[in-house]
């Protein structure tokens, strides 16, 4: 009998082997570019899994919130970036953070921020250190690398009183292309750029000694990273259907899926209801511009074998509907009668891991329960 044949749905299975398999490949890769690791724990949010990719080699890890700064430095991880701009409410949480011991780093892309900063931390005895966020792509947040703004900031981070610890980027836009070739063209314009605001910053007097950056595409496909300290990447570690369609990975190396059963049909339609709508799936539909809608999830048998043809076409809050792509299914009843459970893979990772409360992992010795974070 299948180990997960038991639970309640829907859940959000992760494969252990297949995660295991995922970050032995971004570790071994990134150590053959001579470069550190510093993963994103953002996609898991889970004590369990960052301990097996620092078990891996990691060094350090990288947080999207400062709650998550706070358990993972509970639970033993002292290195810790906070990869979103800092700004003034978060001033105390971080100060309380770094007086306890952590490590934090803090990103800032404007002379504002930096020298609120600096002020908050001469009133408080404290040196912060902080990392310019860099523009290389114009995907998101940061100052592009030839700037004037970079080296003002630059300044203000050191006039302020805190200390500047490098610069970081992340290559968002590797998310809209396809093939090895662009991919590749993408990573080096992040290392370049990153690279380029590094040196400007240097020959304006200023220490720099962290060039980070990252994303999960660029990070496994770069050829070289001269002049890159660390590199950071999140969703690899379980890898999406968006990434399946970006062409790092493939929907089999995908390790988390959400568990779910059949519930009811409607025949005429062609259509299985399940127990697994949007509130399991989340509403993340970032196939849909791709070159394969996967709707909201692929699905796959109960014991992972991708079913092709099928998705959850739709879903409502607590309702997935489950479809062939193409023609209606007219067999859908006696294909997947009521009280089938199938494992639905997700577009986005992060989103669907972000609905349930704890993951539950498999692996040859059955099924464990491992907690995940919420919250800021």
């Amino acid at each position: 009998m299948n180990a997960l044949a038991g639970l309640s749905t829907p859940a959000a299975v992760v494969d252990t082997a297949k995660m295991d398999r995922n970050i032995a490949r971004m570790q071994q890769g990134l150590r053959e570019l001579g470069v550190a690791f510093r993963p994103h724990v953002k996609t898991a949010k889970c004590v369990e899994v960052a301990r097996r990719q620092q078990a891996a080699g990691a060094k350090g890890i990288t947080v999207s919130t400062l709650k998550e700064a706070e358990q993972f430095f509970a639970a033993g991880f002292a290195d810790i970036l906070y990869a979103v701009g800092i700004v003034p409410n978060k001033f105390s949480q971080a100060l309380a953070l770094r007086q306890r011991g952590c490590d934090l780093k803090l990103i800032t892309d404007n002379v504002e921020m930096a020298q609120a900063l600096g002020r908050f931390g001469q009133e408080h005895g404290h040196r912060f250190e902080v990392w310019i966020e860099v523009d290389t792509d114009g995907h998101r947040s940061g100052i592009v690398p030839e700037s004037a703004l970079l080296l003002d900031v630059g300044r203000a981070v050191a006039e302020s009183g805190s200390v500047l610890g490098g610069v970081m980027t992340h290559a968002g836009s590797s998310y809209d292309f396809d093939t090895p070739e662009a991919l590749q063209e993408v990573a080096e314009q992040e290392r370049a750029g990153c690279v380029r605001a590094a040196e400007r910053l240097r020959a304006a007097g200023h220490k720099c000694p962290v060039v980070s950056v990252g994303s999960t595409p660029t990070a496994l496909s770069a050829k070289s990273l001269q002049g890159v300290t660390e590199v950071r990447a999140g969703v690899y570690v379980f890898f999406d259907l968006v990434m399946a369609n970006v062409g790092v990975c493939t929907p089999q190396d995908i390790a988390l899926s959400v568990l779910t059963t059949v519930i009811g049909h409607q025949p005429d339609k062609g259509w299985a209801i399940v127990d697994a709508g949007w509130m399991a799936m989340s509403r993340d539909r970032g196939t849909q511009k791709q070159k394969h809608d996967y709707g909201y999830g692929q699905v796959c048998s109960l014991d992972g074998k991708v079913l092709q043809g099928y998705v959850l076409s739709g879903a409502n809050q607590e309702h997935g509907i489950l479809s062939r792509v193409g023609e209606p299914d007219f067999d859908i009843v006696t294909r997947f009668p009521v009280g089938t459970q199938l494992r639905i893979l997700p577009n986005h990772a992060c989103a669907t891991g972000a609905q349930f409360p704890r993951y539950e992992a498999v692996d040859a010795a059955g099924v464990q329960e491992w907690p995940r974070f919420y919250g800021w």
